[in-house]
């Protein structure tokens, strides 16, 4: 099981890209990386999940508990490139009605 996290910040805009499983075994980096990123007001991230295979629910807890830190700061989190599989986890969790996501698919929401 393999994570990578590139996250680059410029002016309050974080971009970043993730490939490879979030799951128990991974979260905790990817967790690291964004909290690194999470106290700044106003902070807009664009995170592009197309090289992810797989997520769990621990990734989905890490993704919540970044939106809300991120909202708690009058910041905004865009996840794209969501395959099929992802979006559907996140639709069924409730969770693709309140976050900002753009699957692969469609090409939005």
């Amino acid at each position: 099981m393999n994570i990578q996290v590139e996250l680059h910040e410029d002016n309050k805009n974080l971009t970043g890209v993730v490939r490879g499983e979030i799951d128990a075994h991974t979260a905790p980096v990817l967790r690291e990386r964004l909290e690194a990123h999470q106290d700044q007001e106003g902070l807009n991230a664009v995170i592009d999940l197309s090289g992810v295979n797989y997520m769990d629910s621990t990734g989905l807890g890490v993704f919540v508990a970044f939106f809300k830190a991120l909202n708690a700061k009058e910041g905004h989190v865009k996840l794209t490139g969501l395959s099929a599989r992802l979006k559907r986890l996140f639709d069924i969790t409730g969770l693709g009605d309140i976050m900002d996501i753009e699957s692969a698919e469609k090409g939005g929401n």
